[in-house]
């Protein structure tokens, strides 16, 4: 049988009384591939008179009974922001019903009742499900680096019999699900999409598509054993390939330039995909998760209601905290929403008297609200700003210029950030599990053994900003055609040694010691002091070991730095050689002198 044929059995056996209009309605095939559809199925020993079907028809639709299900809801739902802090996306609440339980009552209604939900971001918030609906819970234990292939490789076992894929974020105006499937599919929409990959052919192939010519992919997938099999396969060969860790599973649905599976066209309108709150708020302006306490201290600031709260759009994650781009009285503004973990690393209160002692000297962002309890922030967004291109040479002489005019302004505030405080500090977080690195206690030893050199030439302190990275450096287009540079994220200001906040932007940038030295220079115009550069060496190692601790503490809550964290590690070993071999050097120099 082709495809149109399979169609029109499947329709056969939902229809208690078919005729070939009603069929045509159903299947959207014209009523002459009906009526030759039909002919054939006949001809080939599936109907007999009436267009009933036969022993032969019904061992075909039994051998596509589904037997199970795989729930895909383990990721963080990023693009739900402000409200994916509070409730996983498949627990969102669409027209009175969770969208998770929706999906289970409509499986369940097709006669699937072996299900599992793979979860993993706020995985403790599933577990009532498998008391309410009997589903299994596999825990993908990697949800931070790891995108829905790994979540659908640790459910392959339910690949081994007929299974639908579901995505949790869905919701459908009726089932999509049936007792019987009679070969693979995969769900697209009638929609053209100019950023999808498939395309779908006059057989109902799932071809990949040139740029500009997709068609919208749903993501619900029925895969019979035979697929199944052979995605099993390809899972479990390309979960285990690190370039693939943000890849989605349908990268292993690919057989060459094709999907192995069929087209399944569902119109537009029947199904929703609920990935961002104004998608929720279309749906369900009702919503119970729409009523959230970030919104609700937008439209206080703003004097607003949610309605005019628009364009809302999640910024780059950022390694402390998340942001979100949102639109209110024409013009943008940024929310910062603290991170995991946060409120132990960070003290509000400190915050913002920073940015209160700062604040008439235009170096720093614009804040139009601030939370010194719960850390929110709302800033103005700065319009064409960019970031500071450490490629460029005249981008890090300008982030030095505009850092030294900072330090020889000499703001002062109460609290110290002290930089071997802060290393047993984020160590102490650790609840006495043991760094992952074997030769942490050596590391740790090396970098204590510059503290004296560095008391010993410490010169000033004043208001630095600790977190000096070259993503910290906007550069702002103003009136006359050029760019202002300022300095934005204080949360970890504090009194200090200016010399660290050079060592802050070294250490992010991962330079080696040429491009330190360069980086001094810009910074020391007039030259630098020699003991000044071995000092700020010094920094390096100490700062490293300092933010390799903060990555160590940042994992054991599941959230993961990769490479970030092993160089971090590094520059405090490569470093404190470095400073070692030059602090002998310096030595040995007065020794002869």
């Amino acid at each position: 049988m082709d495809i149109k044929e399979l169609d029109l059995l499947a329709c056969l056996h939902q229809e208690k009384t078919p005729n070939q209009r009603l069929l045509a309605e159903q299947s959207g095939y014209s009523l002459g591939t009906v009526n030759r559809c039909l002919r054939s199925l006949a001809d080939a020993g599936y109907l007999g008179q009436e267009l009933q079907l036969t022993d032969k028809a019904r061992a075909c639709l039994k051998a596509g009974k589904i037997k199970s299900a795989v729930i895909l809801a383990a990721g963080f739902g990023l693009r739900m922001v402000p409200i994916h802090t509070e409730t996983p996306k498949a627990l969102l609440e669409v027209r009175g019903e969770r969208l998770i339980e929706r999906q289970i009552r409509q499986l369940h209604a097709a006669g699937v009742t072996r299900i599992c939900v793979v979860v993993g971001f706020m995985k403790e918030k599933f577990e009532y499900l498998i008391d309410q609906f009997d589903v299994e819970l596999i825990v993908n234990p990697c949800y931070t680096a790891k995108n829905n292939l790994y979540s659908l490789a640790l459910a392959a076992d339910y690949l081994q019999e007929n299974c639908y894929i579901v995505p949790c974020d869905l919701w459908f105006a009726a089932s999509p699900f049936h007792p019987h499937e009679l070969y693979s599919w995969y769900m697209v929409s009638d929609a053209p999409d100019a950023l999808s990959s498939v395309r779908v052919s006059r057989k109902k192939e799932l071809l990949l598509a040139s740029h500009g010519n997709g068609r919208q992919m749903v993501g619900l997938a029925c895969i019979l054993q035979a697929e199944g099999q052979k995605l099993t396969r390809k899972l479990q060969q390309l979960s285990h390939d690190p370039h693939l860790d943000g890849a989605f599973w349908e990268e292993a649905l690919l057989d060459g330039s094709k999907m192995m599976t069929m087209a399944k066209i569902i119109p537009q309108d029947q199904v929703l995909e609920i990935n961002t709150y104004e998608q929720l708020r279309e749906a369900d302006a009702n919503s119970n998760q729409l009523q959230t306490d970030i919104i609700s201290t937008l439209c206080t600031v703003f004097d607003t209601t949610p309605a005019q709260i628009t364009n809302i759009e999640l910024l780059k994650k950022g390694m402390t905290n998340r942001s979100f781009l949102f639109s209110v009285h024409q013009k943008r503004y940024i929310m910062r929403i603290p991170g995991e973990g946060t409120g132990k690393l960070i003290d509000r209160a400190q915050e913002a008297a920073v940015y209160q002692t700062i604040s008439s000297a235009g170096i720093a962002d614009d804040v139009i609200y601030m939370d010194p309890v719960s850390g929110q922030k709302i800033t103005r967004y700065l319009e064409g700003a960019r970031t500071c291109d450490i490629s460029r040479p005249e981008d890090i002489t300008r982030c030095m210029a505009r850092l030294r005019q900072f330090h020889s302004l000499n703001f002062s505030v109460s609290h110290t950030f002290d930089l071997y405080q802060t290393i047993e500090f984020y160590e102490s977080l650790w609840n006495g599990i043991p760094s992952a690195y074997e030769d942490y206690a050596r590391t740790k030893q090396h970098v204590y053994e510059l503290r004296p050199f560095i008391e010993s030439h410490l010169e000033r302190k004043t208001l630095c900003h600790i977190d000096s990275v070259p993503t910290n450096f906007l550069f702002v287009p103003d009136t006359h055609g050029g760019e202002s540079v300022r300095l934005i994220d204080w949360e970890y200001a504090a009194m200090q040694d200016p010399d660290v906040d050079l060592a802050m932007f070294a250490v992010y940038s991962l330079h080696d010691r040429k491009a330190v030295d360069t980086l001094i220079d810009c910074y020391y115009t007039e030259g630098c002091p020699h003991t000044t550069r071995i000092k700020i060496y010094c920094y390096i190692a100490v700062c490293g070991l300092l933010w390799s601790n903060w990555c160590e503490y940042k994992r054991h809550l599941g959230v993961e730095f990769g490479a970030y964290s092993l160089q971090q590690y590094r520059c405090a070993k490569i470093y404190f050689k470095l400073a070692q071999q030059e602090i002998t050097r310096l030595e040995e120099d007065r020794y002869e002198s």
